[in-house]
């Protein structure tokens, strides 16, 4: 008997088809959908990818120049360059191994072994995501020197961690070489150092360390923030080098797919025209009057007037360059180019020696001085040493302010402010350091009734020290303002000369015949006839001007606040040095003949004796025996 066909197998025929058709289009689907992201990944967004897996593996690592040294002109090392290292830890690669680390790095590092056990220990800290994260970066101590980072490193190498290592397997062997090599290690960069401390430091002026960030690597680099280390950073700092590496998925570098290695290139070595040995002197004889006369500050110039450069530059209160950050605001400035005063009498030289270039007076012409009190304008103008007749030599040397008062109504004010121009009043003098100011110069237009007699004397005018100063070696180098000179060559790392600083002509003030006959004034001066007796020398005859001004405060003069001052030069008919002398208030002692002149004079015959000027025919021969019947000092 034929058994009939199933009605239901062509249904379950059909119900197998359409599953395979179900599943065939979820392949084809898959497959699509797979197909478009891998178009999407290879395709569309290739070059996005690519750079990802370029920062992943390939790596710029920067390598620092060596910012270049600053030397005197001898050669001795003012600012220089080392290498420290910053010590970190992992305290979550160290795990319970952290006691065994600080028992060696304590000595080392000279720390308490309870606070660096603290600093090691494993630790957790919430991110930024709110994630509970292990610490993994922990500063142990900064600048630490290049051998103690040694000692570090044969230290943990040798470290034993209460494990006898030979029963160890491979892996658990190097999982503890691993604890040693990056558990504890170091961040190397460039620090400035100054050898001596506060020395020259408003000359040599700080570093700071700003950040710059790339793509693949951030790097600090020194960067000149005051003085010389700012105006001079582009030579100092030199060229970074680079090194274009590739690494394999544990971050080791693959050497020979090395790409580029460009060697850094140091920066130039700036050789200044200031000598040590000067420097030493100023300095030693500033702290030595500060004591003495308690000034708000005090300054010392001294200048090559023949060169314009300056062998000493000094002021106090200064800082430590090595940490500015600890200095306020007050010893940071340098006071000599950055704070402007009116100068008083030793501005006096200006209204004379413009008299004499203009044929107005000669050196034995006299001038009335009026006993002391001169009507000008409706207003008195006094002496402190009142006379009748005298000559323009004695009007330099007794610092009269009549008789240069007289002299300028005689030029008239146009004239006159030409020649404060001249020598160089109003504008900066072009030395090589930053926040040097103008100073103040009134064009006539501006000026009061009464201002041609107070100008000579150095009222209504304000200017730095340095401007003064090299005002004063115009008259010295015969008439011929130079520009100050602080540095005189760069010199690269091999010693070669990259440049050389020749000596700058500003301008001619003056006739050499008319500097000759301020000369012959400003030697008057420094006697036992003029207002600076006390600057005088024992063995060269010296050249110079006094000068005390009442401060203004508030638009008003202060009776008991002055600026007191000398400024001369030796010897005096062929000048080796300018020396300008200032103190902004001394509370002990008052006129710049009693607080600077005295300063002048040690400064003069210790740097005389330092550079061997021989002695001067000319010099005082009263003042030379005396010293020989003292004997050796």
């Amino acid at each position: 008997m034929r058994r009939k066909k199933s009605l239901t197998q062509p249904l379950i025929h059909a119900m197998q088809i359409r599953r395979l058709c179900f599943f065939a289009g979820c392949l084809l689907t898959a497959f699509g959908a797979l197909a478009y992201r891998l178009v999407d990944l290879q395709v569309v967004q290739h070059e996005r990818f690519a750079e990802a897996a370029r920062r992943n593996t390939e790596k710029t690592v920067f390598r620092q120049s060596k910012r270049g040294d600053i030397r005197d002109v001898h050669g001795n090392l003012l600012a220089t360059s080392k290498i420290v290292h910053t010590v970190f830890a992992d305290p979550h690669v160290l795990g319970t191994n952290y006691t065994y680390f600080a028992e060696a790095l304590a000595p080392i590092l000279e720390m308490p072994l309870e606070e660096l056990e603290e600093m090691l220990k494993p630790r957790t800290r919430v991110n930024k995501e709110g994630l509970v994260v292990p610490v993994q970066y922990v500063v142990l101590k900064r600048k630490v020197e290049f051998e103690d980072w040694q000692l570090i490193q044969e230290t943990l190498q040798n470290l034993r961690l209460g494990i006898d290592e030979s029963t160890l397997t491979n892996n658990e062997r190097m999982r503890l070489k691993r604890v040693r090599m990056t558990g504890v290690r170091d961040e190397p960069e460039e620090i400035r150092f100054y050898p001596n401390q506060n020395f020259a430091a408003h000359v040599l002026g700080y570093v700071g360390t700003p950040q710059e960030t790339n793509s693949s690597t951030t790097r600090s680099s020194l960067v000149g923030k005051d003085g010389l280390e700012r105006t001079l950073n582009d030579a100092l700092t030199g060229v970074s080098g680079w090194r274009q590496i590739e690494m394999d998925s544990r971050k080791r570098e693959m050497v020979l797919f090395r790409e580029q290695d460009v060697a850094p290139r140091s920066g130039l070595n700036a050789v200044l025209t200031l000598d040590a040995g000067i420097q030493h002197i100023v300095e030693d004889e500033l702290q030595a009057a500060a004591a003495r006369h308690n000034p708000v500050s005090i300054s010392c110039i001294v200048v090559r007037p023949k060169t314009g450069e300056i062998v000493a530059m000094a002021s106090l209160p200064n800082f430590n360059p090595n940490a500015p950050g600890d200095a306020d605001m007050n010893e940071l400035r340098n006071r000599i180019i950055s704070d402007q005063a009116e100068p008083g009498s030793t501005f006096k030289i200006v209204v004379v020696a413009a008299g004499l270039n203009e044929n107005k007076y000669d050196l034995n012409d006299l001038i009335n001085c009026e006993n002391g009190k001169f009507w000008y304008a409706g207003r008195p103008l006094h002496d402190d040493h009142p006379a009748g007749l005298m000559t323009v030599e004695r009007v330099v040397s007794k610092s009269s302010n009549i008789g240069s008062a007289k002299i300028a109504i005689e030029l008239g004010k146009e004239k006159l402010h030409q020649y404060v121009r001249q020598f160089g009043f109003g504008e900066k003098t072009g030395i090589l350091l930053p926040w040097e100011i103008d100073g103040i110069v009134h064009h006539p237009k501006r000026w009061s009734g009464i201002s041609i007699t107070r100008v000579p004397m150095g009222h209504e005018v304000a200017c730095t020290p340095l401007q003064m100063v090299m005002a004063m070696s115009a008259i010295a180098n015969g008439g011929v303002l130079m520009r100050p000179v602080l540095v005189d060559r760069f010199m690269d790392h091999n010693g070669k000369i990259a440049a050389k600083f020749e000596p700058q002509i500003v301008r001619r003030v003056i006739s050499e015949s008319t500097a000759k006959k301020m000369v012959t004034a400003l030697k008057a001066t420094v006697s036992t006839n003029g207002t600076a007796m006390k600057a005088r020398l024992e063995y060269h005859t010296a050249a110079g001007k006094t000068g005390t001004a009442q401060k203004l405060v508030d638009g008003n003069y202060v009776r008991t606040k002055h600026y007191a001052s000398f400024i001369g030069f030796f010897p005096a008919d062929n000048p080796e040095l300018c020396i300008s002398v200032v103190l902004d208030e001394p509370r002990k002692g008052t006129y710049g003949g009693e607080t600077a002149a005295p300063v002048f004079k040690r400064i003069a015959e210790r740097s005389a004796q330092y550079l061997a000027i021989p002695p001067d025919p000319t010099a005082d021969q009263t003042l030379a025996a005396n010293a020989s019947m003292k004997g050796p000092k």
